[in-house]
């Protein structure tokens, strides 16, 4: 059994270093990339993520608010979720399954658009990043959740929602486990492949968080980060952190395995 993995670009910002980097690079400007995930196998097409909204607007003024103008997502025609996934000739109802890591509307903004999919989120941030918050969270509910996403996950779309528990198998050869460090809903997906067991997350952004151990900067739990990236070492052989450009340089085309 191997899936096919690869990545496309959903657009690109800029974040100051302590975003990143846990109370260090004040005085740096760290580049980050959107990536979906799309896993191709055994009959399936999943993809991880679904790229920010159509329109921009809203959440650029509030991302400018933090960081200026350098701050805005930014987005070529060619990196919207349908232009992107049809460049590989998939459309949208070719997708049998939408994983989210986290519910962030970069994540969650295009999941009605695939009809067809289930749709795979974590039970425990489902709880406690939208449902019933254990503290005031410091994203506002429409920046986490759109009403029209929330509108098909309630209603038109509620038959396909699948609520992961913190170990979980989706798919034969395509499993999860719970990571938090970023957010309540955040999650490490893993896809056994022909180069080897390949993972993927939102728990840190960078390959130097994970393999020199700088905690993320803008995380919930620095025992969660510690707890996490070893277990990611353990259970993975190629990692895929989902806001690294470098995943380019390593893996020419986007194509992890």
């Amino acid at each position: 059994m191997g899936y096919e993995v690869q990545v496309l670009n959903m657009g690109r910002c800029e974040v100051a270093g302590p975003e990143v980097f846990w109370m260090s690079r004040w005085n740096e400007w760290i580049e980050l990339y959107f990536w979906m995930v799309v896993i191709r196998g055994e009959g399936r097409t999943m993809i991880i993520n679904t790229g920010p909204p159509d329109d921009l607007t809203e959440l650029n003024a509030r991302w400018s608010s933090a960081f200026g103008e350098r701050g805005a997502l930014k987005r070529e025609e060619s990196e919207r979720p349908i232009a992107a996934l049809a460049s590989l000739g998939i459309q949208p109802e070719d997708v049998t399954d939408v994983l989210i890591t986290p519910l962030q509307i970069y994540a969650t903004a295009n999941i009605q658009k695939f009809r067809n999919a289930q749709i795979w989120i974590s039970k425990r941030g489902w709880i406690e990043d939208f449902h019933a918050e254990k503290f005031p969270m410091h994203v506002p509910r429409r920046f986490r959740i759109s009403d029209e996403t929330l509108h098909y996950l309630m209603f038109d779309g509620h038959a396909k929602v699948r609520l992961l528990d913190d170990v979980d198998e989706i798919a034969p050869g395509v499993r999860c486990f719970w990571a938090g460090v970023h957010h309540r809903s955040s999650m490490v997906y893993v896809m056994e492949t022909a180069r080897g067991r390949v993972a993927a997350s939102d728990c840190v952004f960078t390959y130097r968080n994970i393999e020199e151990m700088e905690p993320l900067g803008i995380q919930e739990s620095l025992e969660e980060f510690h707890r996490t990236c070893g277990r990611i070492k353990r259970e993975s052989d190629i990692f895929v952190p989902l806001y690294e450009p470098e995943v380019l340089a390593r893996h020419p085309g986007g194509r992890i395995a």
